[in-house]
This record gives structure tokens, C-alpha cells and sequence, in this order.
């Protein structure tokens, strides 16, 4: 009986230890997961933290597509970028009589533009817009420019012609912009000689027929804007041609008492049936125009357009599918704020005579001297600065790669250059 008891005893004794023992190691282990739970706890926030701050660097720092190029997928070095891929230098030089304007709008001599050699900068949208707006010509002081500005897909496949065209006047007398929608565009195959050499703005993508593209256009504005030398402002796409050599267009658009919109009030689906009725009372049917995207305004109109911060706003919220605001906003705000400014006419020849969203594209076979004549002028004539005109048009579209070398062949025998 007495042995018993004691065995019991020691089986009490045994499981009391083991229990014991369980114990211990349920605190240990609790004690790992809690220190486990917290470095985790730390990790996760060190790695918010890391990508909050360099999210905000990031929003600092320019696209470079340089540094994007296909062929650095395939590249088996990694020590050293090869001399393509290394940043390009953001020089700048003084532009000693361009004039910033303050807040009150008053301008003071002697403050300078710093203008880069190529178009490279780090601004945001909002800051690009905000200084475009702010920069004053000042016309007595400097020789006026033409701002050519191409909104593009790609490159530029009718470079060779523009090339010869601006090389036959001397540099001072333009500027040259492009915005392509490309984001792994690079000029490497550009000579530096070429006039297109490094003149990509910071660009974003372009859907066709969307807002998109006139956020594009007032993009390629506001850097335009920044030379105080720009004057005029053409856009242009890359399947348009010069008409004319450079000295006959230079003095057409810098002579002009006029910019260059059109302006058509057009019933119906394609016209007035466009309007959003939300975008009253700032903006009425009875304003609503509609006209051609390609268009050359004066520096007056510029700035006003990049500085709209009312119309603008109503064409991003309001303007979405099946309304086109790039054939709508520029011709709507052109005539509510400068009405009788414009002569209600592109100067960029398109041939809408076959019916359908895309106008007719100029083949090889298309391009003959005839033809580049006949598209100058209008079968009922113009009017240029209050008097009959026989020039009309100063450029055409929308001519295709194919057609380069036949352009190339009549370009001084027609076009003069």
C-alpha cells in the first residue's frame, strides 16, 4: 500500500516537471514572436518610409528616355554607361532682354531667362505652366521668332525636308519643339548639325481625339513661351510640309495683323451636338466652335491659353469620348476671349473630301509639282492683313514616309528651298 502511494507520488512529481517544462517553452517561443512581431513591425515601416521619400524624389527628377533605350536590355556590361546613356548636360545661357513678369503683373529689366540649350528641365506640369505664363516679350529689343512645334507620335519621318527648309535661313529667326508620345524617343541617330538635335520637350502619353491632346498642345506652348523671343506659334504634326521656303513663311506669320484658327459654329452631331450641357453657365451652346486642330496663334494668344485656368478645366472634366476637344477647345476659347483676332482660317492644308475620322494621305505617286501648287491657295482666294491673297496655306498634310524622296525632288524647283 505504502509502495504505492509513493509511486503515485513520484508520477505526480513527473508530471508536475513535465508540465513544468511545457510552460517554460510556451514563454520562450511567445517571447520569440514577439520579438518577431516586432522587427517585422519595423521592417514594414522602414520600407514605407524608404518608399515615401523616394517617391517624392522621383516626382523631382525628369524623364530621361536615354536611360530607357532597348538596347540596354541586352547590354552585358553593367560596370560603366556607355557614352549614348550618359545625362545630358543642361547648359544654359542668359537671355539678356527677356522680361519676367511679377506677381502683379509688372515686368522688371534686367531679370533673365535662363534658356537651355536643348529643352531638357525637371519643372512639373503646374510649374511650367505657372513660369510660361509669367514671361514677357519684349519686341523692340530682340529679333522675333517662330516657335515650330510638333506634336508627334514618333520621330519625325519627313526630317530630311524640314531640315533643308530651316537650313536655308539662318537659326536665330525660329525655335523648334517636339512632343511625341513615345516614351523610348531618342535622337542618337540625329546629327548635332540637324536643327531636331535634342529638342524634345518633356512629353506624355497622347490618346487621338481625347483631352490629351490639347493638354499636349498647351504643353508644347508653355515651353515655347519660355524664349521670350518666340512670336508666333505654329503646330504642326509629322506628316505636315512647308509649302513655301523659309523667308516667304517667316514673314507671312511675323507681318500678320491676325492668328490663324478656325472658328465654325456647325449644327448637328459633328458640331453643336458635341456641347455638355454641364459645362453651363461658364460656357454656353451658343460659343461652342469647332475648327481645325493645326493652328498659329500670336504670343498674345499663347499666354492666354496657357494661363486658362477657366475654360480648360471644363474640356478636361466635360470633354471626354465622342467629343474631340482637340477640334473644340482652342476654337471655343479663341472665340470667346479675342473675338475678330482671327482670320477663321487654318494656314495647314487638309483634305477632308473623303468621309470618314482620318483626312486623305499624300502617297509617292500623289506628290507632283502641280499638286504642291495647287495646295496653296483656295478656289475662292483669302485674305491676308485686309487684302486679297493668293497664299493660303503655308503648309499641307498629311503626306507619308514614301513620299520623302518625291518632296526632296520638287522642294527647290517649287518650294524654293
Amino acid at each position: 500500500m505504502k509502495m504505492s502511494y509513493e509511486a503515485q507520488e513520484d508520477s505526480l512529481r513527473q508530471e508536475s516537471r513535465h508540465l513544468h517544462q511545457i510552460f517554460i517553452s510556451k514563454i520562450f517561443k511567445s517571447q520569440r514572436f514577439f520579438q518577431n512581431l516586432v522587427l517585422y513591425s519595423f521592417l514594414i515601416g522602414f520600407g514605407f518610409g524608404l518608399g515615401f521619400i523616394l517617391n517624392v524624389h522621383i516626382r523631382n527628377v525628369s524623364f530621361n528616355p536615354q536611360l530607357f533605350r532597348l538596347s540596354s536590355l541586352t547590354s552585358s556590361s553593367s560596370s560603366s554607361l556607355s557614352p549614348q546613356l550618359q545625362p545630358q548636360p543642361k547648359k544654359c545661357v542668359p537671355l539678356q532682354n527677356a522680361v519676367a513678369a511679377d506677381d502683379d503683373g509688372k515686368g522688371q529689366n534686367g531679370h533673365y531667362l535662363m534658356k537651355p540649350e536643348n529643352v531638357t528641365h525637371n519643372m512639373t506640369e503646374e510649374e511650367l505652366l505657372s513660369r510660361a505664363s509669367k514671361i514677357q516679350e519684349e519686341t523692340l529689343k530682340m529679333t522675333k521668332k517662330v516657335a515650330f512645334m510638333f506634336l508627334t507620335r514618333g520621330k519625325l519621318p519627313l526630317a530630311k525636308l524640314w531640315e533643308r527648309f530651316f537650313q536655308s535661313h539662318q537659326k536665330g529667326l525660329f525655335s523648334i519643339y517636339i512632343h511625341t508620345s513615345d516614351p523610348f524617343y531618342i535622337d542618337d541617330d540625329t546629327s548635332e548639325t540637324s536643327p531636331f538635335y535634342r529638342r524634345r520637350i518633356p512629353s506624355k502619353e497622347v490618346k487621338w481625339g481625347m483631352v490629351s491632346m490639347v493638354e499636349a498642345e498647351r504643353r508644347l506652348l508653355a515651353n515655347a513661351l519660355l524664349d521670350a523671343g518666340n512670336h508666333r506659334f505654329v503646330l504642326l504634326s509629322e506628316s505636315d510640309i512647308p509649302l513655301f521656303n523659309f523667308s516667304t513663311i517667316y514673314s507671312y506669320l511675323i507681318n500678320s495683323q491676325h492668328s490663324y484658327v478656325d472658328l465654325y459654329d456647325i449644327p448637328g452631331p459633328r458640331g453643336r451636338g458635341r456641347y455638355n450641357r454641364s459645362m453651363s453657365p461658364l460656357l454656353s451652346r451658343s460659343n461652342w466652335r469647332k475648327g481645325s486642330q493645326w493652328f498659329e496663334i500670336d504670343r498674345e494668344v499663347a499666354l492666354a491659353v496657357v494661363s486658362d485656368n477657366t475654360y480648360f478645366p471644363l474640356f478636361q472634366k466635360h470633354c471626354q469620348w465622342g467629343c474631340y476637344a482637340d477640334e473644340h477647345y482652342l476654337p471655343t476659347f479663341v472665340h470667346v476671349m479675342f473675338p475678330g483676332k482671327s482670320a477663321n482660317r487654318s494656314l495647314t492644308w487638309t483634305d477632308w473630301s473623303r468621309r470618314g475620322p482620318h483626312p486623305r494621305k499624300y502617297t509617292r505617286r500623289s506628290v507632283t509639282a502641280e499638286l504642291l501648287r495647287r495646295l496653296r491657295n483656295r478656289e475662292d482666294g483669302c485674305v491676308y492683313n485686309g487684302k486679297k491673297s493668293e497664299k493660303c496655306y503655308l503648309f499641307a498634310r498629311k503626306f507619308d514616309d514614301g513620299s520623302l524622296d518625291s518632296l526632296l525632288h520638287f522642294a527647290h524647283r517649287v518650294m524654293g528651298f
